[in-house]
């Protein structure tokens, strides 16, 4: 026990005997017990009051000096306030680092509490979206960027996803918005100036769109001159040859200006619309008939766990069936075995297509659903591939809210699963059929 605290109950216990003695001499011990301990806690009360005023003017001095019991409450006091201060003025200066940090970044950053509410942003914010680091704080991110997607955005939680917005402060700017975790309870949102990536972007699409649809006429010339030449029976023997294979060419180049336009078409277009009904298990029987050729390919099974219906587009939807299919058959051998799945839940629906071919390496995964890429360049000129299927099909799951999953292992063979949410389901609660196998 410290020696100020010891002297405090010995001074105490000392006034109580003092008061018990004097009333034991007028025969009322009681009385002077109880008058000795209101006189301590009147002095005691006293102080009280006095060091209350002391840290309310920052007066002291009658603290300061003494080895009391309140002069020891007054040094503890004064290490913790001088304690909190060293730690205020470090907090201020890690502050102080943390903005500049921020401010020097040419992205800006918004610091979201739980409910969404600005607690701080940077100054390429300010630049790029038009905060207010002051006037803006504690509003609503949503409520000053409006747009529909960062709303949906901030309450998904999804951290790996991305979305581009209009920017609010230039008239063909964008905003490239990605929410992650930071700090307790708090989520750190990052703007990032796209409008040159998109501009150039536009510019791509557009350009091969118009050189697409330009080189669409003279094909269709090249490609009657070239089926009249092989119709033509005085047509020199010599020439059979290079005018079948000028026709094979001409043909793959049609279908190259085709998917480069639908390319084109999907990469401008917005989500897909919801009020058409999508028999999808009717579209996998049909790619079925259309390109399981029994002896010439491996055979197809189709799977329909599910009669749930697809709000989106048919046409895109068989497209993205048909590019899928071709691809497996294409690349799986006659001995093999395709199956398409369709099956859905209470949490969506998936589209499954798995092959027992020659499967894909782990490193071209991530590269497959871009443009023109193509894992074995050699073989998929020979068969016909020109690597534009799989980026058709993201851009269609894309329009429809979907996503698409690859696995595949080498020499073991691939599934691609495309998964669609329950939204997209014309069924809330599909109910499924289990088991049943839809005839050809």
């Amino acid at each position: 026990m410290p020696d100020a605290s010891r002297k405090f109950l010995v001074g105490l216990v000392c006034l109580l005997a003092a008061g018990a003695g004097i009333g034991w001499l007028y025969d009322a011990p009681a009385t002077g017990v109880l008058a000795a301990a209101l006189i301590a806690l009147f002095w005691q009360v006293r102080h009280l009051l006095a060091f209350v005023r002391a840290t309310r003017t920052r007066d002291f001095e009658v603290f300061r000096v003494g080895d009391g019991i309140w002069q020891q409450i007054f040094s503890s006091f004064s290490y913790q306030q001088a304690r909190a201060a060293r730690y205020k003025r470090q907090y201020r200066q890690l502050l102080r680092e943390i903005r500049k940090s921020t401010d020097a970044m040419p992205d800006g950053a918004v610091i979201l509490d739980e409910n969404h509410e600005i607690v701080m942003c940077n100054r390429a914010a300010k630049a790029l979206a038009g905060l207010k680091p002051k006037k803006d704080r504690g509003q609503r991110v949503d409520n000053i960027l409006r747009d529909p997607k960062l709303t949906k955005l901030l309450k998904s939680e999804t951290y790996a996803r991305a979305i581009e917005i209009p920017s609010p402060v230039r008239d063909d700017g964008w905003l490239n918005c990605r929410v992650v975790p930071y700090g307790a309870d708090q989520k750190l949102l990052v703007l990032r100036d796209v409008t040159e990536s998109m501009r150039l972007a536009r510019m791509r699409r557009d350009f091969v769109a118009n050189a697409s649809h330009e080189l669409r006429s003279p094909l269709t010339v090249v490609t009657g001159y070239l089926d009249t030449l092989a119709d033509d029976e005085a047509m020199p023997r010599d020439w059979a040859m290079p005018v079948t294979q000028m026709q094979i060419q001409a043909r793959r180049m049609n279908r190259i200006v085709s998917e480069l336009l639908e390319l084109s078409r999907l990469e401008s277009a917005g989500p897909a619309d919801v009020e058409e009904r999508v028999d999808v298990g009717g579209l996998l029987s049909a790619a079925r008939r259309a390109l399981g050729m029994p002896g010439d390919t491996a055979p197809i099974d189709v799977v329909v766990d599910s009669a749930a219906r697809l709000r989106g587009s048919a046409s895109e939807i068989e497209s993205l069936i048909t590019n899928l299919v071709s691809n497996a058959v294409r690349h799986t051998p006659v001995d093999g075995s395709v199956t398409l799945t369709w099956r859905s839940d209470a949490d969506g629906a998936e589209l499954s297509v798995t092959d027992t071919g020659e499967g894909i390496d782990a490193e071209h995964l991530p590269r497959l659903t871009e443009r023109f890429f193509r894992v074995d360049r050699g073989r998929a000129r020979e068969d016909g591939g020109v690597g534009l299927g799989l980026a058709i099909v993201k851009h269609i799951l894309g329009r429809h809210d979907g996503r698409l999953e690859v696995r595949s292992e080498r020499g073991k063979g691939s599934t691609f699963t495309c998964h669609f949410p329950a939204s997209r389901l014309a069924m809330p609660s599909p109910a499924t059929l289990r088991g049943e196998r839809r005839p050809a």
